[in-house]
């Protein structure tokens, strides 16, 4: 069965574009912090960057979640602070056909005037290494119902005290231990939406058929590029290759089946879109550090005793 045609996604997420129909407070009633929430399916989920940080609390889903050239799985208290220009995106791949009405809960806030308060204020210094360690994008653990009850005193409140509560969240993800680092290098977006949209729409593609055979060539033809253009193009858009990007998303769904079934690894490996046992296990253990068999053996204590 040959690959699912690309479908172009929506251009980058520019300020005077941000409509309250679609969750976004209005112009007028937001100050330095702007809150938004929305569901799924939602315009605004595509693969995108912008200019202010995003703290994104999910609330309901699953699925699949890019973070420069992180790709992981996300469910129900997700929590994640991305920097200015880091591309990122959550697809849910549960979602019943009516859709979720509440899936999004965000927070923007620009750089700027946090640096100049830290220069005033020792206080609020503490914070910037979260701020920088954020141009990696930072998944945070055992915090998202803490930060839950915060995103919703945010969104509700105003004025200083809106503001209060908005530093005192930053200050106990800035305190917190139990995180992790996502995009191994942070990442270049690019300033042209044109060039956005293509890289939007490779990833959409690659995302629905990774588990399918297609190459490379197959992808640059359809975007309207030369192979040597779209290798370039690819590489500066996520920080990987075309064919890491690819190896990458199949490994990931290699783990969840590992991890979900008692499916043979011979089976999996073509399950996940490898058409050869060797060059997977070879794959795998680059990306995981241990071999499919090891991974299953350890995944198996994720429920405890």
């Amino acid at each position: 069965m040959p690959p699912k045609s690309i479908h172009r996604t929506l251009e980058l997420e520019h300020d005077c574009a941000r409509d309250a129909s679609e969750g976004f407070e209005p112009n007028g009633r937001y100050g330095f912090i702007r809150y938004l929430e929305h569901g799924f399916p939602s315009s605004l989920v595509r693969w995108h960057y912008h200019d202010e940080y995003e703290l994104h609390l999910i609330c309901a889903s699953s699925g699949k979640v890019f973070v420069g050239d992180y790709i992981g799985q996300f469910s129900p208290g997700h929590l994640v602070l991305t920097a200015p220009r880091i591309p990122h995106n959550w697809v849910s791949l549960d979602t019943p056909a009516e859709g979720v009405k509440l899936r999004d809960m965000v927070i923007q806030f620009t750089h700027a005037p946090l640096e100049q308060m830290a220069g005033a204020i020792p206080e609020v210094k503490s914070i910037m290494p979260l701020l920088q360690r954020a141009t990696h994008g930072i998944e945070f653990f055992g915090i998202s119902e803490q930060a839950r009850q915060r995103f919703i005193r945010i969104r509700d409140g105003k004025g200083l005290p809106r503001f209060i509560e908005f530093l005192t969240l930053l200050g106990e993800l800035a305190d917190s231990s139990d995180y992790q680092l996502l995009s191994t290098v942070p990442m270049q977006s690019f300033d042209d939406d044109d060039a956005l949209a293509r890289i939007s729409s490779a990833v959409d593609f690659i995302v629905q058929n990774f588990s399918s055979q297609f190459s490379m060539s197959d992808l640059a033809r359809q975007l309207g590029m030369s192979e040597r253009m779209f290798t370039r193009f690819f590489r500066t858009a996520t920080g990987n290759s075309f064919t890491d990007f690819v190896n990458r998303l199949r490994v990931n769904k290699a783990c969840q089946l590992l991890m979900e079934t008692e499916r043979y690894v011979t089976n999996i490996c073509y399950d996940a879109g490898f058409n050869n046992v060797a060059n997977f296990n070879r794959r795998f253990l680059e990306l995981k550090g241990m071999t499919p068999k090891e991974f299953r053996q350890q995944a198996s204590g994720r429920f405890g005793a």
